[in-house]
């Protein structure tokens, strides 16, 4: 017999699976639709590039970030999941088997639909028109990535890191492989993903929402490292001993360094002179590690050559006292004795 009256007591009683016993709906009402938390969002879209969208023109910054337009209607189905914030969604194109990760900025693209930014269709290789699965999925949040900017224009910018911090808040996710595009200064810089931490193979993206993340530049397509200069002496004092040194000194031969023979000297000039070139090649002596002399103030150069301090003014003085000291003569004198010899 069926019994209309409810025993509180009883563990398994009707009233108390209404209100939310053992195997109960937990205080919701019996015949309210069900919200299972596994279930997942998965539909197919019309995709086209947010320059197509009515108010495309206005919406220019949109283009180079890495959140999508979405319906109205897509907004009503996540709302009745049990899915969790920020809403972060794969992207993929079947016939392609290609995928991306990418947030949402608003619901208000016609039913059908969806926008996306145009380096988004070129990594995943769309036409305007066609169709993308969009699913959402959970990312991890990311700790480090390492990007490479695909023309040596990025070097002309003077922050760059400031300039890429300020480009990625417009980005909820970033996926290994993927080409994105910033726009600095009216000017559009492509840059790829070379690679990101956590990666898992299942999906290769993580989440840049409110984490702190390190980034790493690899040099960019086309740099060519500047060549190196070539090696100079350390020191003046160095310079120079070379400039002192003899070919045979340096290279130990000398072409044409032998001596000479003459007719009336029988070589004998030559060999001084060879032996006094040996003489003042042995008698001077340079020490690479002495730069004490070297040690000049500024403004000040050293040529080589010892400095001859200027004679004091006494030595000049006892010179210009002996000028003109010698004894002169008269033409009258001569005349005057040659008058008186002839007149003897």
């Amino acid at each position: 017999m069926f019994n209309n009256d409810f025993d509180d007591d009883e563990p398994f009683s009707t009233a108390n699976f209404f209100n939310g016993g053992v195997g109960g709906l937990g205080g919701r009402h019996p015949f309210a639709p069900l919200v299972n938390p596994n279930r997942q969002f998965t539909e197919f879209y019309r995709c086209f590039p947010i320059a197509m969208m009515q108010s495309g023109s206005e919406r220019e910054n949109v283009n180079y970030g890495g959140k999508i337009i979405l319906p109205q209607s897509a907004l009503e189905k996540l709302s009745q999941l049990n899915i969790s914030y920020p809403m972060l969604f794969r992207l993929i194109n079947p016939p392609q088997n290609k995928h991306t990760h990418a947030g949402v900025l608003e619901f208000i693209a016609e039913e059908g639909r969806a926008y996306l930014p145009q380096w988004m269709m070129q990594s995943l290789d769309l036409e305007p028109g066609q169709l993308l699965e969009v699913k959402n999925t959970t990312l991890p949040l990311g700790s480090f990535v390492k990007i490479q900017p695909q023309s040596t224009d990025f070097l002309d910018i003077s922050d760059p890191k400031a300039v890429l911090e300020n480009a990625l808040r417009n980005f909820s996710t970033l996926t290994l492989g993927d080409t994105i595009q910033i726009n600095y200064n009216d000017k559009i810089y492509e840059i790829t993903v070379l690679n990101v931490k956590p990666q898992f193979e299942e999906h290769a993206g993580i989440s840049i929402v409110e984490t702190d993340l390190e980034v790493d530049f690899a040099p960019p397509v086309g740099y060519v490292e500047p060549s190196r200069p070539v090696a100079t002496p350390s020191s003046m004092s160095q310079m120079v001993i070379d400039d002192h040194l003899t070919p045979s000194d340096k290279s130990g031969f000398a072409a044409f360094h032998g001596s000479g023979q003459s007719l009336r000297g029988k070589g004998k000039d030559v060999q001084r002179t060879t032996d006094s070139d040996s003489t003042t090649s042995s008698s001077t002596v340079f020490d690479s590690n002495d730069d004490g002399p070297l040690n000049l103030p500024f403004g000040q150069l050293y040529f080589g050559y010892p400095v001859i301090p200027p004679k004091d003014k006494s030595d000049k003085k006892d010179d210009t006292s002996n000028a003109f000291s010698g004894a002169g003569q008269s033409l009258r004198g001569k005349k005057s004795n040659n008058s008186k010899n002839s007149s003897r």
